[in-house]
């Protein structure tokens, strides 16, 4: 199942084809997203539920667009206890990585009486996107809300598709009862993210939407933002694990399967100094893949997209890991903590046998939002920080402005600003 890679000159080429897996969007996608996107700004509601019938079948409108109290109660008398008590421990998990995270608001008062400084505000309003039915993950309410939560935003809606029968998945229910989210629309796709964004009657319009969804969720997402802030655009999913010769081929086999699983388009590498491992690996792969239910998945995942590259040293290993940027990173080596500098592009990084990416999927505390298809090279996982804004500040006394004169003036005219020049001279005229 696991083939082995030569790539002897050819990394930008496999850095390609890792990295170009995102689904592409069709012109028709992109114009019908674009229309209901214009159809929300321009009607409100009205093309709201409107599409919200047409694509999801419930007949929604003002009296049930709401999650109400009592369907609320309903749902979540179907969730035994030992399953709230796994999504308060979760979500304690995540809050006792995530305060590291807050922002901070700091002054500079200089001898000259200039004050400068950095204030740190939170959003006020943010809207979390849930995928409905199959697709609908307890844990993704959990990762995006409570780094919202700490970072003190006023107010978290979720949104989240309903059937025609218009019930809310009761674990998701649940994951926003521990997460203290009250207020739920039962509305999704393309037209829900619109919805957010512009704002409709009923719906009001928020700073910022996070949470995964299909491709017109992405696609809405990105013709949105301007209009409002959004967490990013996520790929395919991936993980590559670097390993040496003292790797336990069970773990790394598992743990390939665990990422391949998601979807035929994700991506499960394995970068290892031992061709002996890769058909160590490659065993329990065969062997292991045999009792799952999404077989057909994983099987379809690794061989179109994952692979085994074996290279000359561990050095070498975090080179090729460097220039794919994977979203996860699993480092199963003999001293995996010595070798954390050696990394520089990675979503997320799991150090050691006993630290499996599923278990930052829920648990471990880090952020399971992370930037896909090589983008860990420029950008972040989802965090605290981007729920706060920094709005910075300075004053300055007349005598200390006087200092400044002449430099700002002859810097202003330089650049045929000279309003900005009569700003600063204006202050001085007799």
């Amino acid at each position: 199942m696991l083939k082995q890679i030569d790539y002897q000159g050819k990394l930008e080429e496999i850095a390609e084809k890792f990295q170009g897996r995102k689904t592409e969007v069709s012109k028709e996608v992109n114009k019908t997203v674009q229309q209901i996107v214009e159809d929300i700004q321009k009607s409100g509601d009205t093309a709201l539920f409107n599409y919200a019938k047409k694509f999801d079948g419930y007949d929604v409108n003002t009296s049930n667009l709401l999650v109400t109290p009592m369907e609320r109660e309903t749902g979540l008398e179907q969730i035994d206890e030992d399953y709230f008590r796994i999504l308060r421990r979760t979500k304690s998990q995540i809050e006792e990585f995530h305060k590291h995270q807050l922002g901070n608001s700091w002054n500079i008062f200089k001898e000259n009486g200039v004050i400068m400084g950095q204030i740190a505000r939170p959003l006020e309003r943010v809207a979390l996107y849930v995928p409905g039915g199959t697709a609908a993950y307890p844990s993704t309410v959990i990762m995006n809300a409570v780094p919202a939560l700490l970072a003190g935003v006023k107010e978290i809606i979720m949104i989240t598709p309903v059937k025609a029968d218009g019930k809310v998945n009761p674990n998701i229910l649940a994951a926003a009862e521990v997460c203290g989210i009250e207020t739920i629309y039962k509305v999704g796709g393309a037209q829900g993210v619109a919805a957010v964004a512009y704002g409709t009657e009923s719906i009001p319009k928020v700073d910022k939407i996070v949470g995964p969804g299909n491709i017109f969720v992405a696609t809405a997402k990105k013709i949105c933002y301007g209009v409002v802030d959004i967490d990013m655009i996520a790929g395919p999913s991936e993980v590559l694990v670097i390993a040496d010769k003292t790797a336990n081929p069970k773990y790394i086999a598992a743990d390939l399967m665990a990422q391949a699983e998601h979807d035929k388009l994700a991506s499960a590498i394995l970068v290892t100094t031992s061709e002996k491992l890769v058909q160590e690996v490659d065993e329990e792969l065969n062997r292991q893949v045999q009792n799952l239910e999404r077989r057909e998945i994983i099987e379809s995942s690794i061989r179109n997209y994952g692979g085994a590259i074996v290279v000359k040293n561990i050095n070498e290993a975090f080179d090729v890991s460097n220039q794919l940027a994977p979203e996860h990173l699993e480092v199963l080596t003999s001293e995996p903590l010595t070798q954390l500098p050696k990394i520089k592009n990675a979503g997320s990084i799991f150090i050691g046998e006993y630290t499996p990416e599923p278990l930052g999927d829920y648990m471990s505390g880090s952020n399971h939002v992370l930037p896909t298809g090589g983008t860990a090279k420029f950008y972040s996982g989802l965090g605290v920080y981007n729920f706060i804004k920094y709005l910075t500040y300075s004053y300055y006394p007349k005598e200390v402005l006087g200092a400044f004169k002449e430099d700002v003036e002859t810097f202003a005219k330089s650049e045929g600003l000279t309003a900005h020049a009569n700003s600063i001279s204006v202050r001085f005229e007799e």
